[in-house]
């Protein structure tokens, strides 16, 4: 099959992760929202590994390396790239300078479901290294958008640590948890790819919107290569 006859059957959607424990989620939601299309994984996990080692500045060497990655992702056929990994900020504005297809950042849909919701926003993060840019690549969402908006991050304390070890149900209890502190909010962002599998437990706890990445980031990205829009 020719990549125009392939590009007609399905659109591949290249799925860059920086940790294994983003996958299931966002895996979990292409074959929900969009089974139709061609997910393909790609995964170097050391680059979590090396951005906790860099400290809240992305060096200019995992910059380099992140945008390489977005390179293999474009000449392995990819029509869009759904990045999964939320702490890779300035990387995923070079990758979207000098790629030419549709690159969507972890979180950008999210936050556009948050700010509709109201103007005092609460996080659950659980990778703290990702938080400064992710509050910053909100602020910046939402002063484009013109929302005046606050956004309060909580970091919950073990639950990436038990998640890698394979405890999704603890992982998923420490972060509904925190929950509560948010109850007053107008809506609950749940921070990471990873995150999105406490959803269920979160709800629970709390009346407030709660908002995942993964299946806002697979409808816009849907949206974006011309599906059904978001």
């Amino acid at each position: 099959m020719t990549s125009t006859d392939r590009a007609k059957a399905a659109r591949r959607i290249v799925l860059l992760h920086a940790t294994p424990v983003a996958m299931d989620p966002v895996n979990a939601a292409m074959a929900s929202l969009w089974p139709e299309a061609e997910a393909v994984n790609l995964l170097d996990d050391g680059l979590t590994i090396d951005r906790a080692k860099d400290g809240p500045d992305l060096s200019e060497e995992l910059i380099r390396r992140f945008v390489d990655f977005g390179r293999y992702a474009r000449r392995s056929g990819a029509d869009g790239i759904l990045i999964t990994c939320s702490a890779f900020g300035p990387a995923i504005d070079r990758m979207q300078e000098e790629l030419p297809l549709p690159i969507l950042r972890p979180n950008d849909a999210m936050f556009r479901s948050a700010i509709a919701a109201g103007g005092r926003i609460g996080m659950l993060a659980t990778f703290a290294p990702a938080v400064a840019t992710m509050e910053e690549e909100f602020r910046r969402f939402a002063a484009e958008a013109g929302a005046p908006t606050t956004l309060e991050t909580i970091v919950v304390p073990d639950a990436i640590e038990v998640l890698r070890q394979g405890d999704a149900d603890s992982h998923n209890r420490l972060v509904a948890e925190m929950a509560p502190q948010f109850a007053g909010h107008d809506a609950i962002m749940l921070a990471h790819f990873s995150t999105s599998r406490a959803a269920e437990q979160v709800r629970a706890e709390v009346q407030v919107p709660v908002f995942a990445a993964p299946e806002a980031a697979v409808l816009r990205m849907k949206s974006l290569l011309g599906g059904d829009p978001c």
